[in-house]
């Protein structure tokens, strides 16, 4: 390696190592914000979040490389171009592709640990941010009673404050309402009361003064009336059990056959296997129509012995009158049958063909995340020479717009292979499709000193096109 090659890694590797964690930071951001609504207000512990947020930018690695490839080789090549060293370089004989060549590389080996880790890291990632994530999500919000409004949450019972003080403990005109099955409804009355909770959390008690406790008692079915009893009490104890807020994490075996979370030999297994799957479906099929309808195993020829008649007749018409009605009675039954028989074999095997095409993306997906950050670095070096600007400002509108564009693409690629519009490798492929004409476009415009982002080559273009108008278009009056 020369001397030339490790300067220009060296300048690649600092942008590249900060902008990949600024766009991971960005995109964890904008993962908290969409769930933010339901993170709020469940009483998570610290581990839980970073338990979280930690696997949740694993699952978001595999697009903030490209990002980062693209904006910090702007970044390199912006700053060469600034400086005049790129000019330096160039006239000393060295071209543009052999000055780009050790990044490339570079690039080559970032994106087969991309590949790597898509396929080994990614999938345990999914798999534990998904579950983690589902548990959150289903989990009941942290126990909170406010004043005025009737608490629900815990099973069996409903409770009321009319005021809560300050120390979010002392509470007066407290309403309990038992619900609990086995009996008539309880109600229970205070004039004031205070909430400890247990040192476990698991145990919500009430120690409730000066109030009334209610009971009926009796079979409601029976026209005869039950029992009330009223008990009054000075002081008064109600423990209530608060062990379903507590934070429970499923099995997370349930998620481990979602596409997601398996790798690429683990893919192929299970295409594999849904290929088996929809070819069972066929023959399936096929065996039911051919003994359904046996006249389809053999071709009509039989009106090929006789002369074809002058007049083409409806098959209703040859039918005796008769046996009409019989005929086409038994026609539309069995119909009906067969297509009630088959709806169900219909349904089921479009169901598997969508779980099918769903692995197919999975595993495209793999290997055009990778693939891309080799596309990103082909558009930012040479756009990063023409334009000859350095720092975040103008590398980063460049950035923002490409990768803009190439989301847009991959998103709709997805979406249309999702949806078998288009073929799966030719959907999750449509983005870096795309992109790698734009970049043999920009090496061309880079290798030959193109003014594309000149703002004075445009200035005069348009100099001259007002002069051709003043001249030849718009006459002087006299």
């Amino acid at each position: 390696m020369k001397k030339l090659d490790k300067l220009i890694i060296k300048t690649f590797l600092g942008p590249f190592v900060a902008t990949f964690f600024v766009t991971l930071f960005v995109l964890v951001m904008q993962f908290l914000w969409k769930y933010i609504d339901d993170l709020v207000g469940k009483g998570l512990d610290t581990p839980v979040i970073i338990e979280l947020i930690t696997y949740t930018s694993a699952n978001l690695v595999s697009l903030a490389l490209p990002l980062a490839v693209l904006l910090s080789s702007i970044m390199t090549f912006g700053n060469l171009g600034e400086s005049f060293e790129l000019v330096a370089i160039k006239s000393s004989g060295i071209s543009l592709l052999r000055f780009m060549r050790p990044v490339l590389y570079c690039c080559i080996t970032i994106a087969v640990l991309a590949f790597l880790f898509n396929n080994y890291v990614m999938p345990v990632a999914n798999l534990r941010a998904k579950s983690l994530l589902y548990d959150i999500t289903n989990s009941k919000p942290a126990f909170n009673i406010k004043a005025g409004v009737f608490y629900t949450d815990i099973p069996d019972y409903t409770i009321k404050v009319a005021e809560k003080e300050k120390d979010n403990k002392t509470i007066h005109q407290v309403m309990i309402v038992d619900h609990s099955p086995g009996g008539g409804d309880k109600l229970i009355l205070a004039k004031k009361g205070e909430m400890i909770l247990s040192n476990d959390k698991r145990f919500l008690y009430f120690i409730l003064e000066d109030g009334w406790r209610y009971e009926e008692r009796g079979n409601r079915n029976f026209n005869q009336p039950g029992d009330l009893i009223r008990l009054g009490f000075s002081q008064y104890k109600k423990a209530f059990d608060l062990s379903s807020f507590a934070f429970s994490r499923l099995d997370m075996g349930l998620f481990a056959s979602n596409q997601q979370m398996l790798n690429v030999r683990q893919l192929d297994k299970a295409i594999d296997s849904l290929r088996e799957q929809e070819k069972l479906f066929s023959r399936t099929v096929n065996v039911y129509i051919t003994s359904r309808f046996p006249f389809g195993q053999w071709k009509d020829t039989g009106w090929l012995a006789t002369a074809p008649p002058a007049k083409v007749q409806h098959f209703k018409d040859m039918i005796p009158e008769d046996a009409k009605r019989f005929v086409i009675e038994r026609t539309e039954q069995s119909i009906r049958d067969g297509q009630s028989n088959l709806e169900g074999p219909s349904k089921e095997f479009q169901d598997k063909h969508n779980t099918l095409i769903l692995h197919k993306v999975e595993w495209q997906r793999k290997f055009t995340l990778a693939f891309s950050c080799i596309v990103m670095f082909l558009i930012g070096a040479p756009l990063g020479s023409i334009i000859r600007k350095g720092g975040l400002g103008t590398p980063l509108i460049f950035a923002v717009a490409f990768f803009v564009i190439f989301n847009i693409f991959f998103m709709t690629g997805e979406k249309m292979a999702r949806k078998d519009v288009m073929a799966t490798w030719s959907g999750m492929w449509l983005s870096n499709i795309v992109l790698m004409p734009i970049a043999v476009f920009l090496i061309v415009k880079a290798m030959n000193d193109s003014n594309l982002f000149n703002k004075e080559f445009y200035v005069r273009i348009f100099n001259r096109i007002k002069k051709f108008f003043q001249r030849y278009i718009i006459k002087p009056t006299t």
